[in-house]
């Protein structure tokens, strides 16, 4: 007596399910390496608002200026997470 064997789905379902899994793989990749480099953006940013900062505040004259070089590094950081912080939302509305 022969097993019952269980017939594979017909070609075009599972090459229509593979193809499906692969572009998600896809998608799901595509947005994480946008993502990753929102981050690295944002890093580069904050570094960037660091070093800007800490050279207003050396050559400033008094300290009102270097309270404004402070402040101004602060809020180069905020825009920087901000501005990623949109990309990435915006990447999780779109894919």
């Amino acid at each position: 007596m022969e097993g019952h064997r269980s017939s594979p789905p017909p070609p075009t379902l599972a090459a229509g399910n593979r193809r499906q899994r692969e572009q998600s793989v896809a998608a799901s990749m595509k947005k994480n390496c946008l993502s990753f480099a929102a981050s690295v953006q944002e890093s580069f940013r904050s570094l960037k608002a660091t070093l800007v900062g800490q050279a207003k505040k050396v050559t400033a004259r008094n300290e009102k200026e270097a309270t404004e070089a402070y402040l101004q590094t602060a809020k180069m950081q905020v825009e920087a997470a901000d501005d990623a912080e949109e990309t990435k939302k915006s990447l999780n509305k779109s894919i």
